[in-house]
């Protein structure tokens, strides 16, 4: 059986702090403006950090006419910016924004899982630099843990792509009052 490699994340070990987004943007040289991975708020009290779903049936494969989209063993969605002739299909078919369009090469890319990393027996780079353990790597066909969730509070989900991750729901926060 073929591994299916996705993120697993808990909101409750987030601490908002961006390592994950610099590892990223450190370990890819992307363009300023191209944001693999993001930090952003989830609520008052809680963050999230998200990128490419490297889902099972991938909105950005389905729609890309240059068939730059390609789907690895392990579940990792990858693009050859190569083929790619810029036509931006792909950023309004994914329901997460991952795909980037590059201003400088007029082409798209993507979150690559760090796959090369991966395939070198290194994690990838968000997931080292992640000091809390809010970020993991898992495959989804072992991973069973009932505590996790397929979609947070205002997170977009869809059952046609099947995003590759996984969620510890945000527990709510105990509120201690002094008499």
């Amino acid at each position: 059986m073929f591994k299916r490699l996705g993120f697993l994340f808990n909101a409750d070990f987030c601490i908002g702090c961006k390592a994950c987004e610099v590892a990223c943007k450190n370990e890819n040289q992307t363009a300023s403006a191209v944001m693999w991975r993001k930090v952003q708020d989830l609520s008052e009290e809680a963050t999230i950090s998200i990128s490419c779903n490297h889902c099972d049936s991938p909105e950005c494969f389905r729609v890309c006419p240059e068939k730059a989209f390609s789907k690895r063993q392990d579940g990792i969605v990858q693009i050859n910016t190569e083929l790619c002739s810029g036509c931006q299909l792909c950023l309004t078919a994914c329901p997460f924004s991952a795909p980037q369009f590059n201003l400088e090469t007029r082409r798209v890319s993507k979150c690559t899982m760090c796959a090369e990393r991966q395939d070198n027996g290194l994690p990838p780079a968000c997931i080292e630099a992640c000091t809390t353990s809010a970020l993991r790597i898992v495959d989804l066909n072992q991973f069973k843990d009932p505590a996790a969730s397929l979609t947070l509070p205002d997170y977009p989900f869809t059952q046609t792509t099947k995003p590759s991750i996984v969620f510890y729901p945000v527990k709510p926060k105990q509120r201690y009052f002094l008499k």
